[in-house]
């Protein structure tokens, strides 16, 4: 039977994580997986537990690499396959539940920091990249040498960036080349100049420069993709990418090229409208998405005012991970906002599935905190912990008698005037607030308890002492498409 708040059980044991062959052939293993720098990590940190966290499309391989890796080290590897919400994330709780003393992460990642210290190595994978081809297209889409563009990838493409590089830095004077934000090894010294992490990428800009000087040129996809929906990583770099610039992505494979300008329009443009239904929104579901992120506790809580001060209502829902049947539960919500990584809270927004808008915690903001810049001036930000105080992003709340919160708005939907808030400071208990009835009798005022009233049907009423006692009689026996006192039609 399947459940109204979770993924039915039997999808469970339908579903086919990974081929029961092994995907990669096993003289290629070493290389694709990286077995020996793995083997190392393994050795110098002396664990005797080890869980190797795979995603569904890479199963196939998670028997070979455990046995090779246990072959080579002599420690216990433990396979995780099915995390709760998404495979980019590291799964701490599941590596405790193992008892695991590190962690091995293969396949794309959003390389967020966990909740809970545990050694992580990331194996991104590497695929192959035609170097001469993605060069040609290189000098193809930018013609001025003296042009500023950043080099990106795909994280399986990010070890042939510097290889690309070496082809066109005797002609092009200012390339720049990121690489993933992998965590540094324990001991190590980090860098100096410390370089700028963004999007989960690490930018070594000169002093005195900005990222938003620069274009972009993107190794990664393929022609036949086009569905944004798939790539969560070039979602958020085309948001967070500076309007002015240009971006172009470039197939590996064949080095044909395309300029992500309209998409990353149309992107922008979604978001947007997303603000405008979220100012619009009396009720807010908070979706927690992720439990083995670091600070997810403090910005849920961070989500929460917000909603609070913006006069709005605010549940939290914990559903894994969201599906329209289980968010179509709660037609109460006018939109739901989803607490994720980066890529987990990218990942749903184009799908046209869902019951209400779910929306990134950024957009929240956009909408909620009557300080955060205008549209157009605001940078877009995808990791939820850019919002929190200690980054250089964060927007406080205005205080209560600030005439930010007096200013007129009209909805850009309905072309109605939105009344202002009524600001509540984030210690007032709200829902706990006490009502005296003219009975005498105490009850508990809550928003649930006032969307309940005003529906039509209030559920079975007990009306105690108010019906005559009687005894019991026989009912009607049968089923409802024919009782058997119906008689046959």
């Amino acid at each position: 039977m399947e459940s109204t708040f979770s993924s039915p059980a039997e999808a469970a044991l339908l579903r086919e994580a990974g081929a029961s062959r092994v995907l990669t052939p096993l003289a290629d293993l070493d290389r694709v997986y990286e077995l020996e720098r793995v083997a190392g990590f393994v050795r110098d940190l002396e664990c005797q537990r080890v869980a190797l966290q795979f995603p569904d499309q890479l199963l196939g391989d998670a028997g070979a690499v455990a046995a090779r890796l246990e072959e080579t080290t002599g420690s216990k590897m433990f396979i995780l396959g099915d995390t709760a919400y998404g495979s980019c994330c590291v799964d701490v709780l599941g590596a405790e539940q193992a008892g695991a003393q590190a962690l091995v992460h293969f396949g794309p990642a959003c390389l967020s920091p966990p909740a809970r210290p545990l050694p992580v190595a990331f194996v991104l994978g590497q695929r192959s990249v035609h170097l001469e081809l993605c060069a040609k297209a290189f000098e193809a889409q930018n013609p001025d040498p003296k042009a500023p563009v950043v080099l990106l990838s795909e994280p399986a493409c990010a070890h042939a960036l510097e290889a690309l590089a070496t082809l066109l830095r005797p002609r092009y004077l200012d390339l720049l080349v990121s690489s993933p934000a992998l965590p540094l090894p324990v001991g190590s010294c980090s860098p100096e100049p410390e370089p700028l992490e963004r999007f989960g990428r690490r930018f070594p800009l000169a002093p005195g420069r900005c990222l938003e000087e620069y274009g972009a040129f993107y190794v990664g996809g393929s022609e036949a993709s086009t569905d944004l929906d798939l790539d969560p990583d070039l979602s958020r770099l085309l948001l967070g990418w500076a309007p002015g610039q240009p971006f172009f992505t470039c197939c590996p494979d064949t080095g044909q090229t395309q300029d992500e300008g309209v998409r990353a329009g149309r992107l922008r443009a979604r978001r947007h409208y997303l603000v405008e239904r979220a100012r619009d929104a009396r009720v807010v579901g908070l979706l927690a998405g992720t439990l083995g992120v670091a600070r997810h506790r403090e910005a849920l809580s961070h989500l929460r005012n917000l909603a609070q001060a913006a006069g709005k209502r605010s549940y939290v829902l914990a559903l894994g991970r969201p599906t329209p049947p289980k968010l179509a539960n709660f037609p109460e919500m006018d939109v739901f906002v989803l607490l994720a990584c980066p890529l987990g809270a990218l990942a749903p927004q184009p799908s046209g599935g869902f019951f209400r808008p779910v929306l990134a915690p950024c957009e929240l903001e956009a909408a909620c905190n009557p300080a955060w810049p205008p549209s157009g001036l605001a940078p877009y930000l995808t990791h939820y912990a850019d919002l929190l105080p200690g980054s250089p992003f964060h927007v406080p709340l205005p205080p209560p008698d600030s005439e930010l919160w007096d200013t007129p708005d009209v909805s850009l939907i309905t072309g109605e005037l939105r009344p202002p808030p009524v600001w509540k400071p984030s210690n007032d208990p709200g829902c706990l607030a006490l009502t005296l009835r003219p009975q005498l009798e105490l009850a508990e005022s809550s928003p649930a308890a006032s969307f309940l009233s005003s529906r039509s049907w209030q559920g079975l009423q007990p009306r105690l002492g108010q019906t005559p006692v009687t005894g019991a009689v026989s009912g009607r026996r049968g089923i409802a498409i024919a009782y058997e006192d119906e008689g046959g039609s």
